[in-house]
């Protein structure tokens, strides 16, 4: 059996596309075959310290706090400071599960405190000669372009550092060409593979019970002819929900948008709907547990995103299999799977691009699918097939394992 330790800093119950990631990966692989244990941030004192979850044995370390929201505006200081000591108090903690456990590999989610645990860790293993040598592999998620990861103030007093990350892995994962692109900026000349995030085809593409999805229209208030716009995002102004609430304005009264997700700018999101007249248009689902989304999706007719930064968008690729058109922007990741059929005339189209921070052009894309159903049969057509033959989980693991894991851990 072969042993990997993930570094990751934040995990269930705080999960977001690369938590979810993780899990999806690791819940797929025999574990007889390998054992995963984590070193995770606690930050609730109410969660365990060591939990089992799925295949991964979780270590929670940190300080503490109550009923936390992981947000950085909303994090306790306590919680914050655990953020910042991170990469010193999981690389103590690495060497103590080493001691047992003798890893085959480190796994990195994200070039971030995380991954300079992981660095620290990997350099110490290096220099101790009678240390098993563990390859460290690290995965990138996070879609900030290299001019604004260059520009941040904390990474330049510490870029030479940084980019260590990046330079001293063994192997890297980008979940798109967008951020391919930006670790080679950063300076990363190793092997370097494109896999993205999935999507469990069989749970987003199921019709569920009809009287389920009743019952939640009739919860919702979905009149004949209603048409429910849909996302499920954290609720940042990065990710552009503000830009659809604005498109309302623009749409006829029928069109309503749900709205799944909680974060720290609710309450701004709130205000300018308000501001737009189209408060009593706008619904805050709150958070929605991912095995609940599926339902929401189908009771929608188009997921809208407009997102200013994304790694790659695995709602996108969710909405493909539940089998309701996109609306989204071209930018990092979301050119590799979303085909326009004016921008990509050279594909079979699979959603329709709108401009970044351009409402009006939202607006444009929903009546192009209100008014068009062939073209909307299409698109729909193409990307639940789009997702099925590239996105589901089960291949994105066997990808995983024969690209990665096995050839790293491999003597």
């Amino acid at each position: 059996m072969k042993r990997v330790l993930i570094f990751s800093l934040a995990y269930v119950p705080y999960i977001g596309g690369a938590e979810l990631a993780i899990k999806e990966i690791t819940d797929r692989i025999d574990p007889w075959e390998y054992e995963f244990d984590m070193v995770t941030l606690r930050f609730d004192r109410n969660l365990p310290e060591v939990e089992h979850i799925g295949n991964i044995t979780v270590h929670r370390i940190g300080f503490t706090s109550q009923y936390v929201k992981v947000s950085d505006r909303a994090l306790p200081l306590s919680c914050r400071l655990a953020k910042i000591l991170f990469p010193f108090t999981s690389f103590f903690k690495a060497l103590s599960l080493h001691r047992t456990n003798r890893y085959d590999m480190i796994w990195a989610m994200m070039a971030n405190q995380a991954g300079f645990g992981a660095l620290f860790f990997s350099a110490s293993l290096k220099l101790r000669r009678t240390s098993k040598h563990a390859p460290f592999f690290l995965e990138l998620q996070d879609g900030t372009p290299y001019e604004r990861l260059r520009a941040r103030p904390l990474l330049r007093l510490v870029w030479p550092l940084y980019r260590r990350i990046y330079t001293k892995a063994d192997a890297v994962k980008a979940i798109s060409k967008f951020i391919e692109k930006v670790a080679r900026s950063v300076g990363y000349e190793g092997s370097l593979h494109v896999i993205p995030n999935g999507v469990d085809i069989a749970r987003f593409s199921i019709t569920p019970p009809e009287d389920e999805a009743v019952e939640l229209k009739q919860k919702l208030g979905k009149s004949m002819g209603d048409v429910f716009l849909f996302t499920a995002s954290r609720l940042v102004l990065s990710r552009g929900v503000e830009d659809v609430i604005r498109a309302l304005a623009s749409l006829p009264s029928h069109v309503k948008f749900l709205i799944a997700g909680d974060g720290e700018d609710r309450e701004k999101l709130g205000m300018i709907a308000k501001k737009s007249g189209v408060a009593g248009r706008v619904v805050f689902l709150g958070h929605i547990n991912h095995a609940g989304l599926p339902l929401y999706f189908k009771v929608s007719d188009i997921f809208v995103r407009p997102s200013i930064i994304e790694g790659m968008g695995s709602a996108f690729v969710e909405a493909f299999a539940a089998g309701i058109p996109v609306v989204a922007t071209p930018v990092g990741g979301i050119p590799d799977f979303l085909f326009d059929p004016d921008r990509n005339p050279d594909y079979e189209p699979t959603g329709l691009f709108c401009n970044v921070r351009d409402p009006e052009s939202i607006a444009r894309a929903v009546k192009r699918y209100m008014n068009d159903p062939v073209l909307t049969a299409r698109i729909v057509k193409n990307a639940r097939a789009l997702a099925e033959e590239k996105y589901d989980w089960n291949l994105i693991t066997r990808d995983m394992k024969a690209r990665i894991f096995d050839p790293l851990t491999t003597v």
